[in-house]
């Protein structure tokens, strides 16, 4: 009864978003796509389709936190991570218009780590580059932007930083991105920040979206300006979401997980909205 009723729930809540249920469950995963990557790896992303109706205006490469292990299914739907902000709202960006691409871990970083500190290695931004060309191929050419949240927006910013010509992202969204390092920590990757990355080789459009309610402590949105100041684009932005349900009490665990204002629980639309209008080309 119980496993019943939170399926009811999680049906409601995409019923919510405007999408019949098995429309909106089947828009959560989407076509699995294979590509070689670095040394004699793969790397597999979910690509979906915007709404039914609706002609895609640019394609979204969505770069989830944690390890980001997403352990894509055969149909791409993610078994783990299912709570990341990006995770979550991919009916929202698909409802915008936007096709999406939910990339997960290469094949030989699948363990407990995942990613870890492969966010900043130079086979990384390579392996994305890879994955943008080949999204710009299978569109017919659209326009692809790096969507990174958390430690996902690590290896968005590594992309934007690195990459050029075609291989290069258009654009760089950074929401709630790890500014905070832990020097102390048990494994030396937890050291990286989005500030270990040559920011100042950046000029595509960039927004960068905070939380003033996230307690995060690798991710406070007061250092978000920082990232701003560095970056070299014409055309940037940094938003900070005020509002939602807060969940005060959380442990320093939970504040960092996707539901939370680190995520931007119960704001996913707004944020996902305002992400859309950027890409058009207006403000947040």
């Amino acid at each position: 009864m119980r496993l019943l009723n939170r399926v009811l729930i999680s049906l409601a809540a995409l019923c919510a978003w405007g999408l019949p249920p098995t429309a909106a469950l089947a828009a959560r995963c989407g076509e699995r796509i294979t590509l070689a990557t670095h040394g004699d790896t793969r790397s597999s992303y979910a690509y979906g389709a915007p709404a039914a109706g609706q002609a895609a205006q640019a394609v979204l490469l969505l770069l989830a936190g944690g390890n980001g292990h997403l352990r894509l299914d055969a149909q791409g739907c993610p078994r783990a991570l299912t709570g990341n902000s990006l995770v979550r709202s991919l009916p929202l960006f698909q409802s915008q218009g936007y096709a999406t691409a939910l990339l997960d871990a290469p094949s030989d970083h699948e363990g407990e780590d995942g990613l870890g500190g492969f966010r900043t290695a130079p086979e990384h931004a390579q392996d994305l580059g890879r994955v943008i060309t080949d999204l710009r191929q299978r569109s017919g050419g659209l326009p692809v932007w790096v969507i990174g949240t958390s430690r996902g927006a690590i290896s968005a910013a590594h992309a934007a930083s690195r990459l050029q010509g075609h291989a290069a992202p258009d654009g760089v969204v950074l929401t709630s991105p790890v500014t905070a390092g832990n020097p102390r920590g048990s494994k030396a990757w937890v050291a990286q920040s989005v500030f270990d990355l040559p920011l100042e080789a950046i000029t595509m459009p960039l927004l960068v979206i905070g939380h003033a309610q996230d307690k995060c402590l690798r991710s406070p949105a007061s250092e978000n300006a920082r990232i701003l100041a560095r970056v070299a684009s014409v055309r940037k932005q940094l938003v900070q979401v005020e509002g939602g349900p807060g969940r005060a009490g959380l442990s320093a665990v939970e504040a960092c997980e996707g539901r939370s204002p680190h995520g931007f629980v119960e704001q996913e639309a707004e944020v996902a909205a305002g992400i859309a209008r950027f890409i058009r080309g207006g403000r947040y």
